[in-house]
């Protein structure tokens, strides 16, 4: 019900969402950024509830920690070198310093001063921002699926009251899981859980090997950002964890092509830079994988893959190994 309303807010949005739906190819891996950015704003404008969310990511990662950043390294530390210089240029243009002793305590308090507020401002942000962002992604990711299995609904409308309380009828029994389900699906997203964590191991590992380390830890950080990105869209489709792992390691290419703009963009910042950066556009490539017909489009392929060579590359190994100890 929520996600019919949520269309109906986007008014003449929701026409374009349907004509939308259903048309990502495999060539979306290779889609440039607007054009992923246009497609889930077109999303997010179809949905309420799904525009907040995404607005509060912005706002929270943007405007606040990113706009914070750049404010220290533009106002607070010029600032704190006028306050406190740490060169005995700044001071006199003599060729001898006579104030190295005060040059070392205006340093060390420079260096103490930066040092407060990242402890007291910057750490603590980060782990406010990713915890809260955590939920967010979900909350975004649920109301993008529901945004857009509403938009399919809208033209399936019961003709009758019969036919729509046997539509409800039909709805409330399909929420009934029974018990065994119920504890398959909470093996499978603890396993899950283990799986991720061993081969983000396995990325932090691989990326002091020299020379291709970083080439190596980009290659993995590509399929682990597109595979938590798919992974929303799995859970509410109920794809068990061996269908979800066949078919991310079958179409190897098309996930390490889908979620290499999110690291690359990413990459060359510093770690607080880069988890910012990171966090901006991770929603959109959420909201662009939830709303996307991969799957079909990818097996309407398979034939292709499989008469050029292309076959299922074992990316998960290492970490099913070590998860299944």
């Amino acid at each position: 019900m929520d996600g019919g309303r949520d269309v109906e807010d986007g008014g003449s949005v929701a026409p374009l969402v349907r004509r939308i739906r259903g048309r990502v190819l495999p060539s979306q891996s290779r889609l440039p950024l607007p054009q992923v950015t246009f497609l889930s704003l077109v999303f997010s404008s179809s949905s309420k509830k799904l525009s907040i969310r995404t607005g509060q990511c912005f706002l929270l990662n943007g405007f606040i920690f990113l706009g914070s950043i750049l404010v220290l390294h533009l106002l607070v530390i010029p600032t704190l070198q006028w306050i406190l210089p740490e060169n005995c240029c700044q001071i006199t243009s003599q060729d001898s310093c006579p104030f190295s002793s005060v040059l070392k305590l205006y340093s060390f308090l420079h260096f103490g001063l930066v040092q407060l507020l990242y402890v007291f401002w910057f750490y603590p942000l980060y782990i406010f921002s990713f915890i809260l962002s955590a939920i967010w992604y979900s909350d975004i990711a649920k109301h993008g699926f529901a945004a857009m299995e509403g938009s399919q609904s809208t033209l399936e409308q019961p003709s009758s009251k019969n036919e729509a309380v046997a539509l409800e009828r039909k709805i409330e029994t399909e929420k009934l899981v029974d018990l065994g389900g119920l504890m398959i699906g909470i093996g499978e997203q603890v396993y899950s859980i283990l799986l991720l964590t061993f081969f983000f191991l396995e990325v932090y590992v691989l990326g002091f090997v020299p020379y291709i380390g970083k080439p190596l830890n980009i290659l993995l950080l590509s399929w682990m950002y597109a595979y938590y990105c798919f992974e929303y869209k799995w859970n509410f489709t109920g794809v068990s964890l061996d269908k979800r792992l066949d078919f991310f390691e079958s179409n190897w290419a098309f996930f390490a092509g889908f979620g290499n703009p999110c690291v690359l963009a990413s990459f060359f910042f510093s770690p607080l830079v880069g988890y910012g950066v990171m966090a901006i556009l991770f929603p959109l490539f959420v909201l662009t994988a939830t709303s996307s017909r991969a799957e079909q489009a990818i097996f309407s392929e398979g034939r292709k893959k499989r008469d050029a060579g292309i076959g299922r590359l074992p990316i998960f190994y290492a970490a099913d190994t070590l998860s299944s100890w």
